[in-house]
């Protein structure tokens, strides 16, 4: 069928921008969830204002601002070192960047949610037996935020799965620009738009799978931290 290689190809490239935002995303999201959870009021002011900004936004606007104003603000930049002409910029990474960073907006929420689930006891037993602070934030902290995360973090997924679907408007040839390209071409407009939908959920399934699996391997080999080990 014309137009199905593209199709195929554009599921890759839709796996790997949302791989690409789940990670930007993670960055964020920690250094959000750690602003918030501070004791410094400028701090928490700041990762709040963070999370209304790209959570209160819609997700195009954020895009369309990104790509169209980022690329005037280079190329305004460029004009005073002496450049000509407009620059674009790279449509993967600014589709990327964006929705990692809306990502990292839920994600900040996921990690605060995470590090709250935190006994108290597993602090006071890492400091009794002298661990230090960073040594309890590697040993406990960290896999503990882990272990309550991944469930969220699963939707979070998802929700940026859906999202690089907006990418689509800046050229990207992902898989629902591959359909538009595809459809428009061919004139079979519902053969296409169905093979995004089934594109979507295939890659939906599978990654619900494995974050299943992830989830049963971590709470299998957690371990509650034993007094005096």
């Amino acid at each position: 069928m014309a137009g199905a290689p593209l199709s195929i190809a554009a599921m890759g490239t839709t796996l790997l921008v949302t791989l690409s935002a789940l990670l930007i995303g993670a960055v964020f999201g920690a250094l959000v969830a750690s602003a918030k959870l501070s004791s410094k009021r400028s701090l928490r002011l700041l990762g709040e204002s963070y999370s209304i900004l790209f959570r209160g936004v819609p997700e195009l606007l954020i895009i369309y601002l990104f790509f169209f104003g980022g690329a005037s603000l280079v190329t305004a930049i460029g004009y005073w070192f002496g450049g000509e002409g407009y620059i674009d910029l790279p449509p993967f990474w600014v589709g990327a960047l964006t929705v990692g960073l809306i990502s990292g907006s839920y994600q900040a929420e996921v990690y605060r949610g995470a590090y709250l689930a935190i006994a108290p006891g597993e602090f006071e037993a890492g400091k009794a037996i002298g661990m230090s602070r960073s040594l309890l934030l590697r040993r406990i902290v960290i896999p503990l935020v882990w272990r309550f995360a991944l469930p969220g973090l699963g939707n979070v997924w998802q929700m940026s799965l859906k999202d690089s679907a907006l990418v689509s408007v800046i050229g990207l040839v992902e898989l629902m620009r591959a359909s538009q390209v595809a459809a428009g071409s061919t004139r079979q407009y519902f053969t296409f738009y169905i093979i995004a939908g089934v594109g979507y959920l295939l890659l939906t399934g599978l990654s619900s799978r494995l974050f299943q699996i992830a989830e049963a391997r971590v709470q299998r080999t957690h371990r509650p931290l034993q007094h005096g080990a």
